[in-house]
């Protein structure tokens, strides 16, 4: 039947003969050299025999796995199309038409046409709309989505490709020619060209990756153009201006050198930004880098004092400190070369949210310590209760019903404005997060407490009364997770002012109002500012949580509500956050973490882990933070009330090392411990254990950034590190992005004597560090970024890529979307090994048949050939003899009586005639 199918799609004799026998394993063939030389050998196994000579052929043939290539009716058009932003225009202008020429020229009803729609993602079978495209548009994947589509070729039937782009793929199409020349599939392409004509961009910008402190160094930036101009250019160091300048473009290329040296360590940001009054786009005008200032190892100390004690301790002790008092001002570069962390008596709330999150990274994977000094605006009383450094600590902050302050009437007031409804990248709206947050911060209220809540638009709408959480802390939760965005904006003091209203009623010890609302769609300030007067004056607080960065339009209004409102103000940008940031809150306020009088002190023995003596520990302190031990870590020192609660502790986290001092080290509360005598030898010896151990000699790393690609060398002296590595090799782990940054082992690989290598990607915005891993130390490196935006990089070699690929596939660059449907050769083949075995299976049984039976096919025999005569001689003439005299006869002998044959002659003859046989 399969035969018959086959030659019925063969609709002529050419097309028959043009189906070439291919075989999948032809070494087989050798076979047959030794099956001849077999037969000749061993010619009782009678090979010559012609059914058994094709039987074996036919066997043969099998093995060689033979296929037929045959011609298939019908082709499938696959049509990718180029989505990213740099494409975007022309694509959404033009695409209807394009569909309309492609519909239209399409052959015949067995034609197909399949649409893919890429940028970052792919998307097969989009929406006809030509605006819709669901992924990230900040990237060109052409190698991804050529790849996606042979996936989906049939193999039964003609396929073609034809990609419509502009031809700046942000990846290599490596190995995608092969891989279409090997399925017989054409590429065609159809460059997207841009009307406009006038573009400038910052094509370089080249810093050293690091400089020792307060070195000068070269900047060299490169600006190209499509028109020979002037160009103004800006340099920036983090956020701060450092210049302004133009540069000069000739012949479509400008270049500048500039010098600059940094005297602070750590990692600092540049970013080239140009100004061009004319230009096509303006995703291609900025290029940032980052260079690390190299010193000597330093303690980062954040302090809440401008006159901290522990900076004489510390720098008497020998340690290089740097002391930050502006807490807001810290960035993660600051982490680059820092040994430890101190938080001295600072609020989570007045802590970037980015650094928080990447302390975590610094301490888990780069080595790093962080140290948490007591006070009232440390640990819980500070806002640390599940936030991004809560796992870090050796003591935990959840704390139990007895610790809690005087009953609290807190109003919760909620935007629910239109911002509130979009989705972010874990699926979950806005408006979910922070209705979960909410929910969050019933659940961590006491029994004696007491919620309202208020969901507000253009007025406040009640969603539950005052009620006791006690008694209906399950109701008020499922309220909370119902609210849902409404539309419109928030007007923040209707909001204020329900709240209040019901507050005012309460005869509970604290009232407190949290405000959420958005940073930039914050409305109707009103008389906030005598409403929180009114509030003061009934010892009523307001803290608020803007979702949002400080510098957004609103931000502003919302901290002075906070500052009037003698509360906190909490920012964040990232909406998964929003949850732990009311669990902080609500802590803060409904629970008693910090004890104000003073408490004894004892030791435990535990600082023997630390040191090898013991140390003269004070007796008491003037306060301290209430925690608990976690499991696993230590407490050198406790108190001596009914808590027991650790006032020393320490711990390890990966392969950094974290502690906590519950008590202040500055400021209120602390004059006992000024007064210690053994002050300077416990920091001393804390803060050497909390920098870890030095990386041993004889091994380095070394990162290097080629386009979208960072690759990452541990390079060390052979003997003795591959002995160590044999037994414990080496880790590599990335931290990616700076909100939550989300950790990425990566495997070494070994190509060479005292070299390890790894490779990985470098997407557009994204900062990564890194750090390898080398038994209980670790090399941390970075920050590093993709300095520029691949997707409007517009580099040309990307361009002869598509098209070469388009040529070696047997495609080219269609100008006329009519040729489209040219239908390849045909190369699909099939094989025939079934209609091979059931020859072989019946030629085989008749020659078992015949072997049995001992039939013999009918042959022809020759005939033979009469023997040959010799030819007569003529007779000689007879000479004349005397006649022979005539024989007497002979007489005939007398018949012998007949014998009688005994036994022994029988089997004499017997024995004779079988050895003939």
């Amino acid at each position: 039947m399969r035969l018959i199918q086959m030659l019925r799609q063969c609709h002529t004799f050419s097309d028959l003969f043009s189906m070439p026998l291919s075989f999948g394993a032809p070494h087989f063939f050798l076979l047959i050299p030794l099956l001849a030389l077999l037969g000749w050998s061993f010619r009782s196994l009678r090979l010559w025999q012609p059914l058994r000579i094709i039987i074996l052929l036919l066997f043969v043939l099998l093995l060689a796995d033979p296929s037929i290539r045959r011609l298939q009716r019908g082709m499938d058009l696959w049509v990718l199309i180029d989505r990213s932003s740099s494409a975007r225009d022309i694509v959404d202008r033009d695409l209807p038409e394009w569909r309309g020429l492609l519909e239209r020229s399409q052959p015949s009803e067995h034609d197909e046409i399949h649409y893919i729609d890429y940028a970052d993602e792919v998307v097969t079978n989009p929406s006809n709309e030509t605006a819709v495209y669901p992924g990230n548009r900040g990237l060109t994947r052409t190698g991804l989505a050529i790849q996606d589509a042979l996936a989906q070729v049939k193999a039964d039937r003609h396929s073609r490709l034809l990609v419509f782009s502009d031809g700046h793929s942000t990846e290599p199409l490596t190995g995608v020619a092969e891989k279409l020349t090997k399925m017989g599939v054409p590429l065609d392409c159809r460059i997207l060209k841009s009307d406009e004509l006038e573009d400038y961009q910052v094509s370089d910008f080249q810093i050293p990756s690091r400089v020792q402190l307060g070195e000068p160094f070269i900047l060299n930036i490169s600006v190209s153009g499509s028109a020979d101009t002037e160009v103004p250019l800006s340099i920036y160091r983090g956020e701060k201006k450092i210049t302004d300048t133009t540069v000069q473009i000739t012949s479509g290329l400008g270049q500048l050198r500039l010098s600059d040296r940094v005297m602070a360590p750590g990692a600092h940001r540049y970013e080239v930004r140009i100004a061009p009054e004319s230009d096509a786009h303006d995703g291609n005008n900025s290029f940032e880098s980052w260079v690390e200032i190299v010193s000597g190892p330093r303690i980062l100390l954040v302090t809440n004092y401008d006159d901290d004690p522990m900076v004489g301790i510390l720098q008497a002790q020998g340690f290089d400190v740097i002391v930050v008092t502006d807490s807001l001002s810290l960035k993660p570069g600051q982490l680059t070369g820092t040994r430890a962390v101190i938080l001295n008596n600072v609020p989570a709330y007045e802590i970037p949210n980015d650094f928080l999150h990447a302390i975590d990274f610094y301490v888990r994977e780069q080595g790093g310590g962080l140290l948490m000094a007591g006070g009232n605006y440390s640990f819980g009383a500070g806002g640390y209760f599940e936030s991004a450094i809560d796992p870090l600590l050796p003591v935990s902050m959840e704390l139990k019903s007895e610790h809690r302050k005087l009953a609290v009437a807190m109003a919760i007031v909620m935007d629910r404005s239109g911002s509130m409804g979009m989705t972010v990248s874990s699926g979950d709206t806005k408006m979910s997060l922070a209705a979960e947050g909410a929910a969050r911060a019933i659940e961590l209220l006491g029994a004696s407490d007491a919620v309202t809540l208020y969901a507000v638009d253009s007025s406040a709408h009640e969603i539950a009364p005052l009620l006791n959480v006690g008694k209906y802390r399950g109701d008020l939760s499922d309220r909370a997770r119902r609210i849902q965005s409404m539309g419109g904006g928030i007007f923040v003091y209707n909001g204020l002012k329900a709240a209040w209203d019901v507050l005012k009623e309460s005869e509970l010890g604290q009232r407190h109002i949290i405000l959420f609302s958005d940073t930039n769609d914050s409305e109707q300030p009103g008389q906030y500012k005598q409403l929180l007067k009114e509030m003061q004056a009934e010892d009523a607080t307001v803290s608020v949580i803007g979702l949002g960065k400080r510098g957004d339009v609103d931000a502003a209004f919302l901290e002075d509500i906070a500052k009037r409102g003698a509360g906190r103000m909490f920012f964040s940008d990232v909406p998964g956050d929003l949850p732990n940031i009311f669990a902080q809150e609500t802590v803060t306020v409904a629970r008693s973490t910090f004890i104000e009088e003073p408490i004894g002190a004892q030791a435990t023995g535990n600082w023997y882990e630390l040191s090898n003596r013991d140390l003269d520990w004070l007796d008491q302190v003037g306060g301290y933070n209430l925690s608990y031990i976690r499991e696993g870590d230590r407490a050198a020192l406790i108190s001596t009330d009914e808590y027991k609660a650790p006032l020393v502790a320490f711990g390890r986290r990966g392969v950094g090392r974290t502690a906590a001092v519950s008590f202040p080290l500055g400021g209120e509360f602390s004059e006992q411990t000024r007064q210690w005598a053994q002050a300077g030898d416990f920091m001393q010896t804390l803060n050497r254990w909390l920098m870890g151990e030095s990386v041993p000699p004889g091994i380095g790393l070394r990162y290097q950034v080629d386009g979208t690609d960072l690759s990452i060398d541990l390079l060390y002296e052979d003997d003795p590190w591959s002995q160590r590595f044999a037994k414990l090799p080496p880790e590599l782990a990335l931290g990616i992005g700076q909100q939550r940054p989300e950790v990425r082992e990566l495997q070494w690989e070994r190509i060479a004597p005292g070299r390890y290598s790894a490779r990985t990607e470098l997407r557009d915005g994204e900062l990564i560090r890194g750090s390898a891993k080398i038994g209980a130390s670790a090399i941390p490196f970075g920050p590093v970024v993709l300095g520029s935006s691949r997707e409007w990089a517009f580099d040309g070699e990307r361009v002869k890529e598509l098209r070469q690929t388009s040529e070696t596939s047997g495609g080219r660059e269609l100008l006329d979307l009519g040729d489209a449907w040219l239908k390849p050769e045909g190369r699909e083949m099939a094989g025939i090994q079934l209609w091979l075995l059931i020859p072989l299976i019946v030629l085989f049984l008749l020659e078992a048949l015949l072997t049995r039976t001992g039939w013999k096919l009918p042959s022809l025999k020759r005939p033979q050939r009469a023997p040959r005569q010799k030819p007569k001689k003529k007779p000689a003439a007879k000479k004349k003899q005397a006649p022979e005299p005539k024989p007497e006869p002979t007489p005939e002998p007398e018949p012998e009586p007949p014998t009688t044959t005994t036994q022994a002659e029988r089997q004499s003859r017997y024995q004779r005639a079988k050895r003939r046989r």
